[in-house]
C-alpha cells in the first residue's frame, strides 16, 4: 500500500473477471475450486485475479501485480 503505483483499484478487478482470460484453473483446491484470470488494467498493465465461485456469488481471493522474474513475457506461464 506503500507504493502507489502498485494499487489495483475495484475498477481494475472488476474489468480483470470481466474481459481476462483464465490461465489456470484449480478445481482441487483444498480451499474450493478457484482460478487464476490475466486481464489488463490501466495503462495496459497485466493484473492477476485469483477468484472461486461459491454458490450465488464469486469470491476474489486476491490481485496483484504478476513479477515478470516469475512469469513469461505474456504472464501466461510461469517460469
Amino acid at each position: 500500500m506503500a507504493r502507489p503505483e502498485r494499487r489495483i483499484r475495484r475498477t481494475e478487478v472488476e474489468q480483470v473477471i470481466m474481459k481476462g482470460t483464465v490461465i489456470e484453473d484449480y478445481p482441487t483446491d483444498p480451499r474450493g475450486h478457484s482460478c487464476l484470470i490475466l486481464g489488463y488494467g490501466r495503462d495496459g498493465r497485466p493484473i492477476h485475479v485469483v477468484c472461486a465461485p461459491k454458490g450465488d456469488y464469486l469470491a476474489v481471493v486476491t490481485a496483484y501485480l504478476p513479477d515478470s522474474n516469475q512469469w513469461e513475457d505474456d504472464f501466461r506461464r510461469r517460469k
